[in-house]
């Protein structure tokens, strides 16, 4: 049996400085917790990229007190716009911000996800992320968990999460070897500086003014543009889908510029234009699992892609792996006497949210497909969600 009462504060070892991870680690951390964050990579920061932040993530930040600081480095598009793939005809146009504000309680921002990344790191002491630190093992002990990392070193926790991403070892640990699906979807993601664009921009059915957000939509696959870095910068993603052949178990592979345009031959000259303005550009094969039922054993759990990875097609990826790790918090600070039973119920409140976003994003993808496209699935229930209300 566990001890129930610890009276020192508990210690949470997290494996893996993500956007989860760390969200977790701030909100531990103003909550009087002891914690330590292991990440097997040699340095901090995160792989260039653009995140957008639907309401229910700017609501986390709103809950950790950083709501105003964000603001400052991603942001708001102005509208929505949704255009057909080969003539360029604006199929919808939703103006953003009021929109969202008045609907969900938030906002909708656009973010670099190093920029996100550094926020939350500033909201912990120093030391507690250690770097060159990969997660072995895992295992439960009479009076907690034990981390063992491959230098050798064992860490001991009242609690140990395992936010180590879609090919989590603290996972594995649990649950044994689980193949992860590809999803037949693969993306080209790609950042561009939005003043060398301003030429691009004419042959476009709306000019850049680095304040939109673009959605083009045809049948084997969809490509956004938005700003990141208050409109400095134009990110794309680029989605397709993909035969059998191409499954690159890698997050990003350096691909040619040419295989890409060759994949969108046909769609929008305007979108092709900006589009081969790209210096270098990576490609990825998206994966995801189907849900877990259950996220942990004893003292450790999951959060996270660890947990749930899923298809980028609804953009929650990081704004689940946020709520969780805010409510693994909130669960642990009432449960404080009792952290077995404040692990269960993390995992009841989070676990079907988390299933459900997954399955949808699957849902939306194979609807994307279909000509014409249905209306996009609700996400209300997913946009309205506010962390900061969690039962006690």
């Amino acid at each position: 049996m566990h001890m129930s009462s610890i009276s020192r504060a508990p210690r949470v070892a997290l494996v893996g400085a993500g956007i989860g991870g760390l969200t977790a680690a701030a909100a531990l951390h103003q909550r009087g917790f002891e914690v330590s964050v292991y990440e097997r990579a040699s340095h901090l920061g995160e792989v260039g990229a653009g995140l957008q932040m639907a309401p229910n993530a700017v609501k986390v930040l709103r809950a950790l007190g950083v709501e105003e600081a964000f603001g400052r480095f991603a942001p708001e598009p102005s509208v929505r716009l949704s255009i057909k793939w080969d003539d360029g005809t604006v199929r919808d146009r939703v103006p953003l911000p009021a929109a969202m504000r008045a609907q969900y309680g938030a906002s909708y921002h656009t973010a670099h996800r190093a920029d996100l990344h550094s926020l939350l790191a500033s909201l912990v002491p120093e030391g507690t992320i250690h770097t060159d630190a990969e997660c072995a093992s895992v295992e439960n002990t009479k009076s907690g968990a034990v981390i063992s990392l491959t230098d050798g070193r064992q860490v001991e926790a009242d609690v140990v999460v395992g936010a180590d991403g879609i090919h989590s070892r603290v996972a594995r640990c649990l649950f044994g070897e689980r193949e992860a699906r590809f999803t037949h979807q693969i993306c080209w993601r790609i950042i561009l500086p939005m003043q060398a664009l301003r030429d691009a921009s004419a042959s476009l059915p709306v000019p850049l003014d680095g304040s939109e957000y673009t959605g083009w939509l045809g049948p084997t696959g969809h490509v956004l543009f938005y700003p990141l870095r208050k409109g400095e910068l134009l990110n794309i993603f680029a989605g397709r889908v993909a035969k059998d052949d191409w499954a690159e178990e890698n997050w990003a592979v350096p691909s040619r510029i040419d295989d890409m345009l060759k994949a969108y031959a046909g769609w929008h000259p305007g979108m092709l234009d900006v589009m081969s303005r790209a210096q270098e550009v990576y490609k990825w094969g998206i994966r995801d699992r189907d849900p877990l039922q259950e996220w942990g054993r004893g003292r450790i759990t999951l959060l996270g892609d660890a947990a749930h990875p899923m298809m980028p097609t609804l953009a929650q990826g990081a704004a689940v792996s946020m709520e969780d790790g805010y409510a693994l918090a909130h669960f642990l600070d009432y449960g404080r006497g009792d952290l077995d039973s404040a692990l269960l119920a993390y995992q009841r409140e989070r676990q079907p949210r988390a299933a459900k976003v997954q399955l949808q994003a699957r849902d939306q993808f194979r609807n994307n497909q279909l000509t014409p496209p249905p209306p996009p699935l609700p996400v209300d229930w997913i946009y309205g969600y506010d962390v900061a209300k969690l039962p006690v």
